[in-house]
């Protein structure tokens, strides 16, 4: 008989607990094929059940296609209310290594679009008139370059989609568009949810910020919501599952989203980001930075 080794027993077992992974061998034994799928089944059961507690009926269509959790099924409902699903463009500043993001959905709907991003993509890409990628660090000072840059490499007037994950600068960066007029129909952008409204916070303006993995990083639910209210945006939806993404669309829109809650809180939703190990980490949480707490007294 196998001898069972206790050890490796109890470290995939604390992975199960916490809902993180652990390091996976080239050849993962069955018994750790087994926790996985154990695993995908938890947070599948996890999700639908966020998704029926919370007020927002748009959270229930919450659905994985591409994007880290939940966030694909919202898009698609709210471009369905628009009355854009089968045709558009979009834009994604921060779509990582081109495996999961925000808009490879709408590329797969036919959609033609951009990205920007500082990481090299592993997928095959080639620019045209369909898709184009810079990989470029984005600052206040080239945004708009790059933005334009984009609209011309796929031929395109105005963007319907722009999605917003850079885990640091993302309000300024968000507003310097607004600012200059990149208005879409739907701009998704990722939120700091430890901070619930109506707490307005913000890292620091750093062009050579990276994220480390702690809590500093992006902007509260509530100092997005005031950026996007005051260029006539409405807020929608907060991702149930993790409580990262947040969507806003243009008040033009606003009677085809009536069944939508009224109040901020209603639709924030609270960090929940141990439902999905993305970051290699078994936290419960984003580690807190002494920056973080510093920026509070400032």
């Amino acid at each position: 008989m196998r001898k069972i080794n206790i050890k490796k027993v109890k470290e995939i077992l604390l992975n199960i607990i916490t809902l993180g992974g652990y390091k996976r061998r080239k050849r993962p034994s069955r018994f750790e094929n087994y926790i996985k799928d154990l695993r995908e089944l938890t947070l599948n059961y996890q999700t639908h059940e966020l998704q029926k507690e919370h007020k927002n009926p748009l959270n229930k269509f919450g659905k994985k296609c591409f994007s880290q959790t939940d966030e694909d099924g919202i898009t698609i409902e709210i471009l369905k209310r628009l009355g854009c699903l089968e045709k558009g463009s979009f834009a994604e500043f921060g779509p990582g290594d081109g495996m999961e993001n925000n808009t490879l959905i709408l590329k797969s709907l036919g959609w033609k679009g951009f990205w920007v991003g500082g990481e090299n993509l592993i997928i095959s890409s080639k620019t045209n008139e369909k898709f184009s990628f810079m990989k470029e660090f984005v600052t206040i000072e080239n945004i708009i370059e790059l933005a334009l840059k984009g609209k011309k490499n796929i031929k395109c007037n105005d963007l319907d989609v722009i999605s917003f994950d850079l885990d640091g600068n993302d309000l300024y960066l968000v507003n310097e568009l607004l600012k200059n007029d990149f208005k879409p129909k739907l701009f998704i952008v990722e939120y700091n949810a430890k901070f619930p409204p109506p707490i307005k916070w913000t890292i620091t303006y750093n062009e050579k910020h990276i994220w480390d993995g702690s809590d500093y990083y992006g902007a509260s639910l509530a100092s997005f919501n005031e950026l996007f209210e005051r260029n006539d945006y409405k807020l929608v939806c907060c991702n149930s599952h993790t409580g990262s993404n947040a969507f806003f669309v243009k008040k033009d829109f606003e009677k085809l989203f009536e069944d939508v809650p009224k109040g901020i809180n209603d639709i924030y939703v609270a960090p929940r980001y141990f439902l999905h190990n993305i970051y290699g980490s078994n936290s419960f949480s984003h580690p807190q930075s002494v920056k973080t707490i510093n920026k509070l007294f400032e």
